[in-house]
């Protein structure tokens, strides 16, 4: 870790949060949704502090925050040509919002008050030749990214607040099963710390460790065919489905199965991406990957169940 990037994590953990929701908000006085920049083509999505989220862009890599309570919003991080942002997660205890850069083969950490770049690491070249990193998030034991390209995890190992130098990668082993076209997609963190990945319909448990991957059982309900982003509240598990339909899984989640119990829609989704839980409700990005030359995007707000 460079002397910069240290001075950058001890300046953030002692900065404050940003500005959590005022007292008396009520869910009523949310909007249903929240515009993003046009012609953003965003993704990822992270809840940030308080009332306040995320998303990425994947035209030029740039992030948008803002407040679900108010709607509004400004640029957190300008883009770039070439840029990507695909999958996002806030870790609060470092107040860094780290990026998944899609095709890039980037993982990219920011200071998420300011939006200045705190570190960036490229992943090793694939034996592929090629890699996707597509979601992300931040567990006791690091940085764990999805490479839907390739049977291995990219991990950026943390000890206490400390970065390393360089990326790892984690093989995926045990029951993946790497098949063609996309595969790892969404990721989560278990209770206990085993990871949780959706892959081309599945779900999947992995020890962060080892890379060693335990397929769960589906024991009911519709599969989860291209199920793209998580989120995890308790033994609830929501399944964006991406390209496959307007709406989220319902899924009770085992420790070693799973049965899919109910179904999200809503008429504002326009093929949703990634979700994320933010005061009592899921916001979701609309990728709209079905509405060739779209400028409008939006996160749309609904209830959970």
């Amino acid at each position: 870790m460079t002397p910069r990037t240290a001075a950058a994590l001890t300046a953030l953990a002692l900065a404050p949060a940003l500005a959590l929701a005022p007292t008396g908000a009520t869910a009523a006085s949310f909007p249903e949704t929240v515009p993003l920049p046009d012609a953003s083509s965003p993704e990822g999505i992270a809840a940030g502090p308080g009332t306040t989220f995320f998303a990425g862009s994947r035209a030029d890599g740039s992030v948008y925050r803002a407040d679900a309570r108010t709607g509004q919003g400004a640029p957190l991080v300008e883009g770039t040509p070439g840029g990507v942002a695909v999958g996002l997660t806030y870790d609060q205890a470092s107040g860094l919002l780290w990026v998944a850069g899609g095709a890039t083969g980037t993982v990219t950490a920011y200071d998420g008050r300011t939006g200045e770049l705190v570190v960036q690491y490229t992943a090793p070249p694939a034996a592929s030749g090629a890699r996707f990193l597509n979601d992300v998030v931040v567990t006791r034991d690091g940085v764990f990214v999805t490479d839907s390209s390739n049977a291995e995890l990219v991990v950026v190992r943390t000890d206490g607040r400390a970065l390393p130098d360089d990326v790892a990668l984690l093989p995926l082993t045990g029951d993946w099963s790497q098949g063609p076209g996309f595969n790892a997609n969404g990721i989560r963190e278990l209770p206990g710390g085993d990871l949780l990945v959706v892959d081309q319909g599945t779900l999947l448990r992995v020890d962060p460790s080892t890379g060693v991957a335990e397929l769960l059982e589906q024991t009911g309900g519709p599969d989860l065919t291209a199920g793209d982003g998580l989120e995890l509240r308790g033994s609830t598990l929501y399944v964006v489905y991406g390209l496959s339909r307007d709406s989220i899984a319902v899924v009770d989640l085992g420790r070693s199965s799973y049965a899919v119990t109910g179904e999200i829609t809503d008429p504002d989704f326009e093929r949703p991406t990634t979700t994320a839980f933010i005061a009592g409700a899921l916001y979701s990005v609309n990728g709209k990957f079905d509405t060739p030359g779209a400028t409008e995007f939006e996160v749309v707000r609904s209830a959970t169940r």
